[in-house]
């Protein structure tokens, strides 16, 4: 899908051709509307696809004619009927007149900006559109970063009362989303840091608060990442000790009551072998004799089980 804005008289337009400081946003877009957009613009389709390849890494690539950068922005995935959270790449091509955004989904990062929720947006204002985009984008990891630390919470209350391995799991797939998101927001630093020192991309002193706020925010959201990694791993080692230890209890627990009820088991089996065993045997009291005395022995190896704190 192929999308064109532009900034008229304050306010974000669809339009319905490609003009002079015209923003381009392509979602998914298929063969033909990349050939359409590279031949158009003059830009190497290779360069088009490139963020439709969910492996790309983010760099920063200067043509004559035009710059790309690529960063890795969130995203959601289903999978097991649960929310999984990945990283994509986001293209950004900043040519002569012109900005082009491509990315394999629909993204909140960009959304924004469509829905007119960004203030001080103007398509024809490239650096400050670029800066734009990755302090959303910055503000995004943020804000997935909580909800894992809340998802976090509540698998850890769970984890309190469970010897199942499910929440476990759970806590691993959040552990792998923030190994994503810690990779990919320091590979979007090193973008940065390099797209500051492109002679191609034009730095105004009016952008300067907009710049230290990313600066802030991508680096608030690194410290978040690791934080929240952290204690992710140090939250499953723990657990993962716990639900061992009280599989032991229980395994202890059973083996213990299996050997309380050996004993009435072992002096029944004695008595009911075909040959006298005991005197008494054949005593009218001696079926309560019998069971008694496997009581009494089964009771003292219960005491003794207590004292030891088996049970």
């Amino acid at each position: 899908m192929i999308e064109i804005f532009k900034t008229t008289e304050g306010s974000l337009q669809r339009m319905t051709e490609i003009v002079e400081g015209s923003w381009i946003a392509m979602t998914n877009p298929s063969a033909t509307e990349l050939l359409e957009i590279a031949e158009a613009i003059g830009i190497d389709i290779d360069h088009l696809r490139a963020p439709l390849d969910e492996e790309e890494r983010a760099r920063i690539e200067v043509e004559e004619n035009y710059t790309l950068i690529l960063v890795d922005i969130p995203a959601l995935e289903k999978r097991n009927d649960k929310d999984r959270y990945v990283t994509i790449p986001l293209g950004i091509i900043v040519a002569k007149e012109l900005l082009i955004t491509v990315c394999l989904e629909e993204t909140p990062v960009l959304k924004c900006f469509i829905d007119g929720r960004v203030r001080d947006f103007y398509t024809f204002k490239k650096t400050r559109f670029i800066l734009q985009i990755l302090y959303r984008n910055a503000s995004t990891f943020l804000q997935n970063l909580r909800t894992i630390d809340r998802k976090s919470e509540e698998i850890e209350r769970k984890l309190h009362i469970s010897t199942q391995n499910r929440e476990l799991i759970d806590l691993l797939e959040l552990e792998k989303s923030l190994v994503y998101f810690t990779t990919s927001l320091r590979s979007n630093e090193v973008v940065f840091e390099k797209m500051l020192k492109l002679e191609t991309i034009k730095h105004y002193p009016e952008d300067e608060d907009l710049l230290e706020d990313l600066i802030i925010e991508n680096k608030q959201a690194i410290e978040m990442a690791n934080i929240y990694n952290g204690i992710l791993t140090g939250i499953m080692g723990t657990f993962a000790s716990i639900i061992s230890n009280n599989q032991n209890i229980v395994m202890k627990f059973l083996a213990a009551i299996t050997i309380v009820l050996s004993i009435p088991t072992m002096i029944a089996s004695f008595y009911g072998m075909n040959f006298k065993v005991i005197p008494g045997m054949n005593s009218p009291m001696g079926f309560y004799i019998i069971v008694s005395t496997a009581l009494i022995i089964a009771a003292i190896i219960v005491l003794i089980f207590r004292k030891k704190k088996v049970f």
